[in-house]
């Protein structure tokens, strides 16, 4: 053996030996750091989800970790990954990045595998991870059903969705939830998903957008794949397709969900649908499609009420575990922000965040100044109760005209510019602005979007009108 060679021999033993010690080295940090997760996370969290968790390797800078599942991982991934890595790096500064991979060799022992949602499955063998299948787009673990808050707004959708969830019978097909953006459409769905997941393992599950959909079905087309995708799709147990307005217009697609709706019902399969509309108001929509979808039931959501957005609110704390914000605060957040949930949550996280990072106690003023720019921007929208106003006083008439029963012209046809201008100035839904209107039905308020349309374009006076005040109420 040359001197050379015994040299390098030694120097690969040398570097073998300190890679290994210095892997031994993470993973007791690792085994370390795990032993206080039960104070940090709770004894729940701990034994449902971080128990299992096993050191991988460190390389680069990245500390690797293994979760028995997908499910698992991508639990931890939201929920703990952001804390783990920052005890890593307060411990060794050369940590970099946190990476959890799936390792399905890991076992689970006899532990309480808590789903987000706080409902608990015993797992009595040392088998991997329980978990039902859920295709498609990813879950987010916040959207639960006991994460939900349940008002007048949304009531039936909800108790729907729960039903549907719940049961191995289909009671209505499809469920087909409409509401405007960021009344809780997507929270539902999520919910079913993981509420089927965890009760029901064994059924197959497809959740993805209406664009993801589309995609797919292009693709298949592209790579004349078609038996696989009608295979995919067709065999499912409940089939979830989100922000379905995105097929309308789309022929092709259409035709294809079509015969994927008929497989799926003729099989007695469940299929739910969420879109921003009612299908009789979808447009681009085949009358066959709209009618299949009208076979079921049709839930909406309504815009919020003031009591619902101090409920969501006080939830909302709850999670957050930020007790020490005043109730006047909530108060005046969910008068303020009205517009829709997802910036009602959006506005209290970063009230949040800001005394966090900056200090301070959160008050009435501290948050006016955080929260300037909704603030403003709210401030900015216009509601029905004000489009009615404009338009009595335009008019020439009193307000108390709109709610009426009176079908002279002189009140009908301002009634009828009112309700055109509710429906394209808010993000009220239809029955909302017949509600608004003496609790008129939304074929009412359907009929006189049509007839304002037809007006515009027949008479230069109505048209005029509509311009100056749409120019009013948005000044």
């Amino acid at each position: 053996m040359t001197a050379r060679k015994a040299y390098d021999d030694a120097k690969i033993k040398e570097d073998s030996a300190r890679l290994t010690a210095s892997q031994d080295s993470f993973t007791e940090l690792w085994n370390s750091l795990k032993s206080t997760f039960p104070k940090l996370f709770g004894e729940a969290t701990y034994k449902s989800w971080l128990s299992p968790l096993a050191f991988k390797e460190f390389t680069g800078g990245r500390f690797v970790i293994a979760a028995p599942t997908a499910f698992m991982r991508d639990w931890v991934s939201t929920n703990c990954s952001k804390k783990i890595l920052e005890l890593l790096q307060s411990l060794n500064s050369i940590v970099l990045q946190l990476d959890i991979v799936v390792d399905k060799t890991l076992k689970i022992e006899k532990i309480l595998a808590t789903t987000p949602n706080g409902a608990g499955a015993s797992i009595s063998s040392s088998s991997s991870f329980v978990e039902g299948e859920v295709i498609g787009s990813r879950l987010e673990p916040r959207y639960v059903f006991e994460n939900f808050v349940v008002g007048q707004s949304n009531e039936l959708a909800h108790a729907a969705a729960l039903r549907v969830a719940e049961s191995l019978q289909v009671h209505f097909n499809p469920l087909f939830i409409y509401g405007g953006v960021g009344l809780g459409k997507t929270h539902l769905m999520h919910a079913i998903a993981w509420h089927i997941k965890t009760c029901h393992p064994k059924r197959r599950v497809v959740y993805l957008s209406a664009e993801k959909f589309m995609y797919q079905f292009i693709r298949a087309l592209r790579f004349k794949d078609m038996v696989s995708f009608k295979e995919k799709f067709r065999s499912v147990d409940v089939l979830m397709i989100d922000d379905f307005q995105f097929i309308s217009g789309k022929e092709s697609t259409q035709e294809e969900f079509f015969h994927t709706f008929n497989a799926l019902v003729d099989q007695n399969h469940q299929i739910i649908i969420s879109a921003d509309k009612s299908p009789t108001d979808l447009p681009g929509l085949e009358e066959r499609m709209r009618s299949r979808l009208g076979w079921g039931l049709v839930a909406d959501i309504h815009p919020t009420t003031y009591e619902l957005r101090l409920g969501i609110l006080q939830s909302k704390t709850e999670q957050l575990k930020a007790g020490n914000i005043p109730v006047s605060v909530l108060e005046f957040l969910a008068h303020k922000i009205a517009s829709n949930i997802r910036e009602l949550e959006g506005a209290l996280n970063r009230i949040v965040a800001h005394a966090g990072l900056v200090g301070g106690a959160i008050t009435v003023e501290s948050t006016q100044q955080v929260l300037r720019d909704i603030l403003r921007a709210n401030d900015r929208r216009v509601t029905i109760d004000e489009i009615q106003r404009k338009v009595a006083e335009h008019y020439h008439i009193k307000v108390s005209d709109m709610h009426s029963a009176k079908r002279t012209r002189t009140i009908a046809r301002p009634r009828q510019v009112a309700m055109y201008l509710s429906k394209i100035l808010t993000e009220a839904s239809l029955p909302e602005i017949g509600r608004k209107f003496g609790g008129r039905d939304h074929a009412t308020v359907m009929h006189a979007v049509k007839k304002v349309k037809e007006l515009m374009q027949e008479e230069r006076s109505i048209g005029e009108d509509v311009d100056l005040l749409q120019k009013m109420l948005r000044s």
